[in-house]
């Protein structure tokens, strides 16, 4: 058995060899011709490029990028600003642009935490002259704004031109992103009124943001050497059963954005605390709250209206009264649905159990916990134009 194994693998090493002389002498191999036309010479090929073909069969797919497709996909602006394209945009114009494309969700002065955390507010004269935003220090202080947390210009320039507006990213043309970015600094007081940011004195302008100063290099998360963050010992012995609470919610952010148990859908294994009441210090007993919070129906003041309900329900997350989110707004709602006698307990329904394809093919999540008179009050507000 043993000399029949060595006689089959001699064998395929010699093909092996074989092939591989075959492949290297392939392109010194004699020229092929190729019949001529009438009155022409023959013409010749190397016979090598049938086997290039061969061994390497991704070169004749595609073809490299030119340097424009290149320039339209390499986007990023560094810390040191390099990547900005040429531009500028006045505050007046970032206030038009603003209002027609930010407002839904920002707020008229960018004060709204309505959607999104605000991203003005917090900031004094005292952190442009410093550098370091002194009421991020203060656990008291009721929330953090993009303009407190900000270290660097690039950044606020360059999430604005990749990522907004948050229903049509990347439309902004160079100097649209300009003006909106001189309009937040002119809330936040870094900038005057009349003033043009551009590319040439972006530079001036970062020595004037309020956090310049307030990043923190935390060296665990980059250093290699030393003791790491993990241990591998596993625990067999003695184990302990006390939970310890290593990550919180900071009572400054508790209740930002609303009770976060009204706002959680009863889908998974995780509920939202109920953030009107102080925080549970003992894990199991929070974790028991939540879910006796969560299961009951979401109840909104009928004093504060329909409006209320939207944003408790989470509604404002993706829809808009006018401009189109990750939803249609409230107004193509109103106008598609016009006239249709069956709308209220239609859209009650799906507002209730969810839906999907309608206007696209993002789905619209079920809100079980609505109560079918606070779903139809919903859609009776929507139809009437959501004001």
């Amino acid at each position: 058995m043993h000399s029949i194994q060595s006689t089959i693998l001699r064998a395929v090493r010699a093909s092996s060899v074989a092939l591989a002389a075959l492949a290297m002498t392939a392109p010194l191999a004699a020229q092929t011709a190729t019949p001529a036309k009438a009155g022409q010479a023959p013409v010749t090929r190397a016979a090598g490029a049938q086997t290039d073909a061969v061994a390497r069969p991704w070169s004749g797919i595609g073809r490299p990028a030119t340097r424009s497709e290149i320039q339209a996909w390499d986007i990023d602006v560094r810390a040191d600003l390099k990547g900005l394209p040429p531009g500028k945009g006045s505050v007046d114009d970032g206030l038009k642009i603003w209002e027609a494309k930010c407002e839904s969700c920002h707020g008229t002065f960018g004060e709204s935490n309505e959607v999104f955390t605000p991203i003005v507010g917090g900031t004094s004269a005292d952190d442009i002259r410093t550098g370091r935003v002194a009421n991020l220090k203060r656990p008291d202080f009721p929330q953090r704004t993009t303009m407190m947390k900000l270290s660097q210009i690039s950044t606020l320039w360059d999430y604005i031109n990749r990522a907004m507006p948050w229903n049509e990213p990347k439309s902004l043309k160079p100097d649209e992103v300009y003006a909106v970015t001189a309009y937040i600094l002119n809330l936040a007081e870094v900038v005057p009124n009349d003033f043009v940011l551009s590319d040439k004195n972006m530079a001036q302008v970062q020595e004037r943001l309020p956090n310049r100063h307030g990043k923190v290099m935390h060296q665990g998360m980059w250093s290699v050497a030393g003791k790491p963050d993990v241990q591998g010992d596993a625990c067999l012995s003695n184990c302990q059963l006390a939970l310890d609470v290593r990550s919180i919610l900071p009572e400054y952010a508790r209740n930002a954005h609303g009770n976060l148990a009204e706002q959680t859908r009863p889908v998974g294994p995780t509920r939202g605390a109920d953030t009107t009441q102080p925080a549970l210090r003992e894990p199991l007993a929070a974790a028991a709250a939540a879910r006796t919070v969560s299961a009951a129906p979401v109840v909104a003041d009928a004093s504060r209206g329909p409006s209320a309900l939207a944003r408790e329900s989470n509604c404002l997350a993706c829809h808009a009264t006018a401009s189109r989110m990750v939803g249609p707004s409230f107004r193509e709602v109103a106008e598609r649905y016009r006239g249709d006698g069956k709308a209220e307990s239609l859209l009650a329904a799906r507002i209730k159990g969810g839906a999907q394809g309608i206007w696209g093919p993002i789905p619209m999540p079920p809100h079980p916990n609505l109560s079918d008179d606070d779903a139809r009050s919903l859609v009776r507000w929507i139809l009437g134009g959501a004001s």
